[in-house]
């Protein structure tokens, strides 16, 4: 690998005002533990292009590269220390869990070449999909409705309906069924 050859200009994440007011807007209100407020930081995405359902929680100390390359449903839950690193477009369904820690990954490396050219690709989340905490969504990943992702696992390959993965990389374990709800 030669990092001299390196070079992303092809990649154009926004106006660089907006990113650099954003990096602030993140720090302050998003990547902290003493701003639990979801309304307002549900506003404060809206207003920086991402597209947000109703009863939507964010926790503190999220992360949030790019906001308007994300869009979350209604119902979503987005716990602690999560980092959605949005280089590529991030998609979250309704009736989604993001557990503590997890991690949204876009971007990546290309290894194979000498110039380790930066690769972008979109994260896709359905319905009433879970991911557990500290779990890793590689790029390119579509979680299908109601997959689950096992604490600390690695989704490399796209997760099937109604299944249960863990591990690294993630493997199917079994299927998701619901019990009778009264």
């Amino acid at each position: 690998m030669k990092l001299k050859y390196f070079n992303n200009e092809w990649y154009k994440p926004g106006n660089l005002v907006k990113r650099l007011l954003w990096y602030f807007i993140n720090f302050i209100f998003f990547n902290r533990y003493w701003f639990p407020f979801s309304s307002i930081k549900v506003v404060i995405l809206k207003l920086f292009g991402a597209k947000v359902g109703r009863h939507v929680v964010i926790k503190p100390k999220v992360n949030i590269k790019y906001p308007w390359n994300v869009s979350l449903g209604n119902f979503v839950w987005i716990g602690e220390g999560v980092w959605l690193d949005s280089l590529g477009k991030i998609t979250i369904g309704n009736n989604v869990c993001i557990s503590q820690g997890v991690y949204l990954l876009t971007g990546n490396h290309n290894y194979k070449r000498n110039s380790f050219d930066l690769l972008v690709d979109n994260i896709n989340i359905k319905d009433g999909v879970w991911i557990g905490a500290k779990s890793i969504v590689c790029p390119g990943v579509t979680c299908y409705q109601s997959a689950v992702l096992s604490v600390g696992s690695v989704a490399t390959k796209d997760l099937e309906s109604f299944s249960i993965y863990q591990g690294n990389p993630a493997k199917l374990t079994r299927k998701r069924i619901y019990e009778n709800e009264s």
